[in-house]
């Protein structure tokens, strides 16, 4: 019998896949989780407004590694809305269902949404939040004093989430990369997943920020802390960002 990884990757050849539902012309997706309207929305620094100094590619890259302990000063919000925006920035919206984003992502699907445990960022409660990727803003989804606690012990008790000043939690929702690509979208998922913590670290090390990536979790404890039904959206990959502990307070941007 085929290993539960042979059969994925059996299944999800072009050659075993049906029509899209694209293709049979049904309406496309949204492009963005809703939210309610009455929700406060916290809006973020302007990208156009963030000035970083000039960095050599080459170091940034070469410097690049995972970083699992954080100084305890907190992150800027100016740092926060420049991670946001190399991370899931949208450059662009067609249509109202397209949109291009700082980050490749299959067909422009862009099926992620972005939740954040924020610990230590300068001006926002400690809770967790929603980034709105269009409006470039945050939403509180619970300031539930335990949230750190409970997505650590979810995490497999990977302690170094605490002491981070923020912790990316990435969402996916496979309807909007199935809806053009059937069951083989879900390998796009993961792929793109690569793309947005690549991004991730690149950006942190470009401001003296530290990261590591997450990919072991339990899924349903996670799910389930962030009010997600573990199909229609779940969460598939985390990462922790914290200023360096020997730049202490120095910061690239002004």
């Amino acid at each position: 019998m085929n290993s539960i990884g042979e059969q994925f990757i059996k299944l999800t050849k072009h050659s075993n896949l049906g029509p899209s539902d694209q293709s049979s012309g049904k309406p496309h997706p949204p492009i963005q989780m809703e939210y309610s309207e009455n929700q406060p929305v916290i809006l973020l620094p302007k990208p156009s407004e963030i000035k970083t100094e000039f960095l050599d590619v080459r170091r940034i890259i070469e410097q690049r590694k995972s970083i699992r302990s954080y100084s305890k000063v907190p992150l800027t919000i100016e740092q926060l809305s420049y991670l946001l925006w190399c991370t899931q920035g949208v450059k662009a919206v067609f249509q109202g269902t397209i949109t291009l984003r700082n980050v490749p992502s299959a067909g422009a699907r862009h099926a992620f949404e972005t939740y954040l445990l924020i610990n230590n960022v300068d001006g926002i409660t400690p809770g967790l939040y929603r980034f709105l990727a269009v409006e470039h803003g945050l939403i509180s989804v619970s300031l539930d004093k335990y949230m750190a606690d409970k997505i650590t012990k979810a995490c497999l008790n990977q302690t170094f989430i605490k002491s981070s000043a923020v912790t990316f939690l990435w969402i996916a929702v496979p309807y909007r990369m199935n809806w053009r690509y059937g069951e083989r979208g879900y390998r796009y998922l993961y792929l793109d997943a690569g793309h947005v913590c690549q991004n991730l670290y690149i950006s942190a090390e470009s401001i003296n920020c530290g990261t590591c990536a997450i990919a072991a979790y339990s899924d349903d404890e996670l799910n389930q802390i962030l009010g997600l039904d573990g199909k229609e959206q779940f969460v598939i990959y985390l990462a922790t960002v914290g200023i360096k502990e020997e730049s202490n307070a120095k910061t690239v941007i002004v």
